[in-house]
């Protein structure tokens, strides 16, 4: 049986607000488990203006006290910006208020620039990523025994439980550390769609060891989805879809995430329609039945139970549509 998890951009819809979008981002994640999904997870995008996932750990604070039982986590937070110690803090308070509901999830991305330099211009140096996923795992632990430069340094609130870590990433590299550090690994199919991913996750299986967090491997696969009640109905927010790729890829893109309407009425350019095929491989499109048979080859190829949804779609109530499509064809336990 695969079991069902939402990653949420809150993007910022035609005509609507960034307020408006992160209300949006609420209701669907208390859908999501009234229908029996089982992680609802957000994004940290920089100098992104169509989405207005910026702060995780904020809006998660939020979500987890809207919903009541659905997991709530990251997707993830960009470690190589922030302080491993004060990272630790913000979910083990997270995890204090809510027990065993908090996923963290972590990643590297780098970002624009400008991003870059404004969140990292107060720093000497950078330590290895590497380093921090150690630091991290120090501060959950409560590791004042083993050699560490801040050895007896612990993270507040002290508590008996911690959330679960989850690394982020699309190559071999990340696939090492989530192993060698006993994480489990969630694999961005929808940024790379290729049988290299396989044996990506494959290589994560073969070097996992068990660490005080988790003992045996898990994976997700998250991939970008577009359902609706007709196949002909989700070529349009496909479309929509497409158009937004672009815009997010170009030098000035739009504050806003466009309507069908602006997709239709816009169209492609010969060089705009290559872009679009390259990105339609990263989708899955059609009905719940249709993208029901998909994420199941999906999870087969990879051999897991788990896949994340991304239904970065326009609207919505397109995207609260789709999470109910997609639960009435796997048939969620919802409440």
């Amino acid at each position: 049986m695969i079991s069902l998890n939402i990653l949420d951009y809150s993007p910022i819809d035609e005509g609507e607000t960034a307020a408006a979008a992160l209300q949006q981002t609420t209701r669907l994640a208390q859908l999501a488990e009234r229908l029996g999904f089982k992680r609802f997870w957000v994004a940290e995008h920089h100098q992104v203006d169509s989405v207005a996932g910026s702060t995780p750990e904020m809006l998660m604070m939020h979500l987890a006290t809207s919903t009541e039982t659905i997991r709530i986590g990251s997707g993830g937070v960009m470690l190589p910006h922030y302080s491993a110690y004060k990272v630790a803090e913000n979910f083990r308070m997270l995890e204090a208020l809510h027990p065993g509901r908090i996923d963290l999830g972590i990643g590297r991305s780098r970002s624009y620039r400008i991003v870059n330099e404004a969140l990292n211009e107060s720093k000497k140096k950078r330590l290895p990523y590497e380093q921090q996923l150690t630091d991290l795992q120090k501060y959950f632990a409560d590791d004042t025994d083993s050699e560490h430069r801040f050895q007896s340094l612990r993270a507040m609130p002290v508590i008996e439980t911690a959330p679960e870590l989850w690394l982020l990433g699309t190559g071999p590299g990340s696939a090492r550390l989530a192993a060698e550090k006993g994480m489990g690994y969630a694999y961005a199919h929808f940024a790379k769609p290729s049988q290299q991913g396989v044996e990506v996750v494959e290589a994560y299986r073969a070097e996992f060891q068990p660490s005080q967090f988790l003992q045996e491997p898990k994976v997700i696969i998250a991939v970008f989805a577009v359902v609706a009640e007709t196949a002909e109905k989700a070529e349009e927010l496909a479309t929509a879809f497409d158009l937004w790729l672009l815009f997010v890829e170009s030098d000035s893109p739009p504050p806003y995430y466009p309507s069908v309407d602006t997709a239709k009425k816009r169209g492609f350019s010969a060089s705009e329609q290559e872009k679009v095929e390259r990105n339609r491989q990263r989708m899955l499109i059609g009905t719940a039945d249709q993208v029901k048979m998909q994420i199941e080859a999906i999870a087969d190829r990879y051999d897991t139970g788990e896949i994340t949804i991304i239904p970065n779609i326009s609207g919505a109530d397109n995207r609260m549509n789709e999470l109910r499509l997609l639960a009435a064809s796997f048939n969620l336990a919802g409440k």
